[in-house]
């Protein structure tokens, strides 16, 4: 169905539903009122027919109210990891003590970026949702903090929450935050207006966005927000920011109509989605104009208009396709390897022979496995 606003949104099958740290954690303590509150509308969200999943932070400021670490847990890796191994218990237990309430049964599940990164495993994780959501569980999700680093990880729950949709099937998400939406500037300065409906997050767009967190608590701020709503939008998900510092938060949005939508703009197959969303890239090829205005027209990316090439990857590991000046255009499976890829770049098929050593593959990345970003 067409997606004009966030009661669109919420009448969608199958939502996720984001909470930040901030939101759930005050002064080191759970805001377990609030979270009863929300619970209550995820239960609402049910009887109206609309399967959810939660994403939740808050594992790390639980943590480390717990074991009394400095600055929240996020002193150093050693420090996060240690918080979110005592917090995933009491995050848990406060999820599924809430949900019991409304007669709902909580699942925790734990990712990290590989699991979603890796294809056999991304299938596994979605196997799981769907079981989850039929036997009519609430999977309450996270970064497995304790484990990961600062490699391997997704950096933010917002970027987490649209790859969670895309796993679960989910058709929408929306992320609470502490401001009402995207706003055209700053919304503390005078005259800063609300924007309540996004077709395509562009430069402009993005340019509206703070990095910043406010509460000091998340990770992520505007920007991670608009990130997520690129993987959502480019996957066929709509995604809504809203404010989620009142009790009862997503029933006061909807009777309010307030927040942000983001519009839906491809509907993507499930492997191009998939692709589109990765986050962990091993390497970056730079192209000609000519070849970029190629891709722009759905051609395959070929040798001849490579000139230059980033980073140390095999064939079958994700890379991004940018242009001369940066420009982010496109990322799939790349046919060669960083070496081969060094070898043939900028030369047509036909010369590719003798520095490969064998005869060349139809492209360095197919159209079939790469989706325009």
């Amino acid at each position: 169905m067409p997606i004009e606003r966030l009661a669109d949104i919420a009448r969608l099958p199958r939502l996720v539903v984001k909470v930040g740290s901030a939101l759930l954690v005050e002064g080191g303590a759970a805001r377990a009122g609030w979270l009863r509150s929300l619970a209550a509308d995820l239960a609402a969200l049910r009887r109206g027919g609309t399967q959810v999943v939660a994403v939740s932070s808050g594992a790390i400021a639980l943590g480390a109210a717990r074991l009394k670490l400095a600055r929240g847990g996020r002193g150093s890796l050693a420090d996060a990891q240690a918080a979110a191994s005592v917090g995933q218990i009491a995050l848990a237990g406060l999820w599924s003590q809430a949900l019991e309430a409304e007669g709902l049964v909580a699942a925790q599940m734990l990712l990290t970026l590989e699991d979603l990164e890796d294809r056999r495993r991304y299938l596994n994780a979605s196997a799981t949702f769907e079981r989850l959501l039929e036997a009519g569980a609430v999977p309450v999700v996270n970064e497995n903090d304790s484990v990961a680093t600062a490699e391997i990880r997704f950096g933010d729950n917002d970027r987490l929450a649209a790859r969670v949709a895309q796993a679960a099937g989910a058709q929408g998400v929306l992320l609470l935050s502490d401001v009402d939406g995207l706003y055209d500037r700053d919304p503390r300065t005078p005259g800063a207006a609300l924007i309540p409906r996004v077709e395509g997050v562009g430069e402009e767009v993005l340019a509206m966005a703070s990095d910043a967190s406010s509460s000091g608590l998340g990770s992520g701020g505007m920007t991670s927000k608009l990130q997520a709503a690129q993987i959502a939008e480019r996957a066929g998900i709509a995604l809504a920011i809203l404010n989620g510092t009142h009790d009862a938060p997503i029933a006061k949005a909807l009777s309010n109509g307030s927040g942000t939508v983001f519009v839906p703009q491809r509907d993507a197959t499930a492997r191009k989605a998939w692709l589109g969303g990765r986050l962990a890239a091993s390497g970056v090829l730079t192209v000609d104009a000519g070849c970029a205005a190629a891709l722009a027209g759905g051609a395959s990316l070929l040798a001849a208009g490579v000139t230059e090439v980033t980073g140390d990857f095999r064939r079958g590991d994700l890379v991004t396709i940018v242009s001369a000046r940066g420009d982010r255009l496109a990322q799939g499976l790349v046919e060669y390897s960083a070496e081969e890829c060094r070898a043939i770049m900028g030369l047509k098929q036909e010369a590719q022979v003798q520095p490969l050593g064998y005869a060349p593959r139809a492209a360095v990345v197919h159209r079939d496995h790469m989706v325009q970003l």
